[in-house]
């Protein structure tokens, strides 16, 4: 054992992943960055080995129940770690939160605005004093009976249910009902109730057009089908659904996003008319400080919420909560979260907004002794924020803490203490460490890729590329934005940028996007995105435009039954060479066999899926690998058939980069693997779980997806931080195919915070100056060289980073 005294955590023999028995020590008390390309083992480093055992090491200290799980959830594969303190991991979030989950809620900030509400608010006349449950829209006690402290009702209303009355019931007029055999069946049972569905909507009596949208009632009848020619079709017993009901019977109980999407097409939303959207009860509003009642607080801004606190005249208990919920809320805006608002809901925020709302909960716990373990947390960030995220490192490490910061920033790693860089390559080509040490010594390690842009960095030089029209939005409000005009020029590749909350996501993945769709007639790319109302933006020029791909950081499934294969059309492909093998044939089985999902090939313990859920008391559930077939989600008998030596779970297990080398010869896989390995992905195995890829990588898998499609020309590419999780060598290799993208004739669209890719693009739209109410305006437009020029935050760090090639 080292001895006590020893400043170092020391890792002997780390064999996690693709790690190739790595010896390591870090020191203590410091700002520990780890660097290196996409998949050469960072993660396998810091989380899979460090905060792993650290982990192991709790669950031992606490009960023989968590004892009893251990060997479930796994210990990693390392000889030995000493000097490791308790470790707390923050990694990015992955996971799809609920609307109900808020800035409030993530920070516990909620928690103290709703015990000030109770003990120091100001009540009517007699009320009596309420508990703080009373202040949230999550509980009994507070939600608003009507709309179940949603804050806003979904109505229907003739005209939604039925947008065009010169058509008859048969013909389907009332289009809010399902399709196929359902909605055959309603309008036969209104046939057999003697209603007439071949006149035209507008001419039928009002009292029965509303019977017929409106009703409660449910009649049951029987239905005599008309039957076509050769058909064989019996009497039923049928029972009438209103169109409403059926319309918010779906809303309530689908679990399908599509089917959602569908039948939100005929629901208005308005704020509910009893809260008035503030989703509380109305005693519970009717409590103010400083004259406001709890959800008008929660709805500033964090920076203007602290003076209206500040000012408020409240009782000695009452100041003694707002002092320690100002000083919290200080430690957001120290990270540039100021304009944030209490009431802001999760599933609004980045990835990177969510981890910083983490950290600053953490520096405000008080721990010491701690080792962190961050994940990338200046992911989505502007460079000017990464400097007040780098000022609360430094105060989490003054505080007597360790921090291990896992970071594709140069910016960033340049300010660390000590530097420990993976590599040089992904998967099989890494897992070695290259490098730990002070930053300084990375520079005389040759084999280090990092060490090209942490030690060198000569301005980006690129010839600009000229539009071939424009695409021009106006009288855009949303948001942060009020009444901005996007002149976008088509054929190049425009990056938009602006510090977080300057309302660039807003701007181009939110507004650009809908209206293209809405244009378009479909949802953009088939993704699961509900299209937003953009009533009142004009447009022009959008006939220039025949398809619009969304390319965004969602999950690319929420389980371990969907993976890389899975989603890019792979994994059909590899079934049907299995089902074609000669042991297959004798068999007589089909490609289905060699699917997962399917009962007879896969494994009966874990459905398929390869790892069973372990729950954990008190914890977070966790996945462990399946105790049957120990993760390879197939039974004994359907491994059994090989192809070329390899069983269907041998080759999932294969990386993208050694697929690619066993099926070179077959043009369906070659096509999908070489698409991945052009975005940077080859390290990636091909039945990677979805679940286990960050962001940045589900959103590169959708663009090789993209890619592999070999479409042309007028495609509108829009991408929201795709270099989120990205080292700057993987950067070069997906800025290729992005601009490869624009020579074809198409547009690419970014919203990108890294300067040396914004010094690549033909044309910059700056946003700002500032974040939420401060920003929403265009603060520049032009060339990169134009926009560096600028009186603007991001101008000082693009200052520098361009330089154009003359024609």
């Amino acid at each position: 054992m080292a001895d006590d005294r020893d400043p170092f955590i020391r890792v002997r023999r780390a064999r996690e992943h693709n790690l190739q028995d790595v010896d390591v020590a870090v020191p203590r008390d410091s700002l520990v960055v780890f660097t290196g390309v996409s998949g050469s083992g960072k993660s396998s480093l810091a989380f899979g080995t460090i905060y792993a055992e650290a982990q192991r090491r709790y669950f031992e200290s606490v009960a023989p129940y968590a004892r009893r799980l251990i060997q479930q959830v796994g210990a990693p594969a390392v000889e030995e770690i000493t000097g490791l303190p308790p470790a707390v991991a923050l990694q990015q979030s992955r996971g799809t939160p609920s609307s109900r989950s808020t800035v409030g809620t993530v920070t516990t900030l909620s928690n103290s605005l709703r015990m000030l509400l109770s003990r120091a608010g100001t009540y009517p006349p007699g009320a009596p004093r309420l508990d703080s449950d009373a202040f949230s829209p999550n509980t009994a006690a507070g939600a608003c009976p009507e709309c179940s402290g949603l804050g806003s009702v979904h109505e229907v209303t003739e005209q939604t249910l039925v947008p065009d009355p010169s058509l008859s019931i048969r013909d389907g007029a009332v289009a809010a009902w399902p399709g196929a055999w359902h909605g055959k069946n309603l309008r036969d049972i209104l046939t057999e109730l003697g209603h007439d569905i071949d006149r035209p909507w507008r001419d039928i009596p009002a009292q029965e057009r509303d019977w017929i949208l409106f009703t409660d009632e449910q009649p049951e009848v029987t239905v005599h089908p008309v039957r076509g020619p050769g058909q064989i079709q019996r009497d039923y017993v049928g029972r009438y659904q209103g169109a409403r009901a059926y319309v918010m019977h779906t809303l309530a109980a689908t679990k399908s996003p599509t089917m959602r999407r569908r039948v939100m097409q005929y629901v208005t939303t308005r704020p509910c008319p009893v809260c008035g959207g503030g989703r509380l009860r109305p005693e519970s509003l009717a409590v103010t400080v400083a004259g406001r009642d709890i959800a008008e607080l929660t709805a500033l801004p964090m920076t203007e919420l602290v003076p209206v606190l500040e000012a408020a005249e409240l009782p000695e208990v009452g100041r003694g909560i707002v002092a320690d919920l100002v000083a919290r809320m200080a430690v957001l805006t120290d990270l540039g979260l100021g304009y944030l608002s209490l009431d802001r809901t999760t599933p609004t925020l980045s990835p990177g907004e969510l981890q910083r709302l983490r950290i600053a909960t953490q520096l405000r716990s008080g721990l010491f002794g701690v080792v962190y373990v961050l994940d990338e947390p200046s992911a989505g960030l502007h460079p000017a924020d990464t400097e007040q995220l780098l000022t609360v490192l430094d105060q989490l490490t003054a505080a007597g803490n360790s921090l291990l910061v896992i970071e594709h920033d140069m910016a960033l790693a340049r300010r660390a203490d000590w530097v420990v860089d993976v590599g040089p390559h992904a998967g099989v080509h890494g897992g070695r460490v290259l490098f730990s040490g002070p930053v300084a010594g990375l520079a005389e390690v040759e084999e280090s890729v990092t060490r090209r842009f942490l030690v060198d960095r000569p301005p980006v030089a690129r010839q600009r590329r000229s539009s071939s029209g424009e695409l021009v939005l106006t009288g855009i409000t949303r948001h942060n934005l009020r009444d901005v005009e996007l002149v976008l020029p088509l054929g190049v590749l425009t990056a938009v940028t602006g510090v977080s909350g300057s309302g660039k996501s807003t701007l181009v993945s939110q507004v650009l996007a809908d209206v293209v769709a809405q244009h378009l007639g479909t949802p953009p790319d088939e993704e699961e995105h509900e299209v937003l109302d953009v009533g009142g933006v004009g447009a022009r020029g959008l006939e220039r435009v025949d398809r619009l791909v969304r390319v965004d950081q969602k999950p690319i499934g929420r389980t371990p039954r969907s993976n890389l294969a899975t989603y890019t059309g792979l994994f059909d492909v590899v079934r049907k060479l299995f089902a074609a093998t000669d042991e297959a044939r004798a068999r007589g089985w089909s490609a289905g066999r060699f699917s997962f999902n399917v009962v007879e090939g896969r494994c009966p313990t874990c459905q398929g899926e390869g790892a069973v859920t372990v729950e954990l008391l008190f914890l977070p559930g966790t996945y462990a690998p399946c105790p049957t077939c120990g993760g390879a989600r197939y039974n004994a008998e359907t491994l059994e058939v090989t192809l070329d030596g390899r069983t269907i779970a041998e080759v999932l297990d294969l990386t993208v980069e050694t697929a690619h080398e066993v099926f070179a010869q077959v043009p369906a896989a070659a096509r999908s693997l070489t698409a991945l390995s052009e975005v940077g992905l080859g390290y990636l195995r091909l039945g990677q779980p979805a679940t286990e890829l960050s962001g940045g990588e589900a959103q590169r898998v959708k663009l090789a997806s993209e890619l592999q499609r070999a479409r042309r020309g007028h495609t509108l590419y829009v991408l929201d931080e795709p270099t989120s999780g990205l080292h700057p060598a993987d950067v070069e290799v997906l800025m290729r195919q992005l601009q490869s993208l624009v020579d074809a004739g198409n547009t690419v669209v970014l919203v990108e915070h890294d300067m040396d890719v914004v010094a690549q693009a033909d044309w910059v739209l700056d946003l700002g100056p500032g974040g939420g109410d401060a920003g929403g305006r265009v603060v520049a437009a032009g060339t990169p060289e134009q926009v560096a020029g600028a009186d603007s935050t991001t101008a000082r760090f693009l200052a520098g980073r361009t330089r154009a090639v003359e024609v």
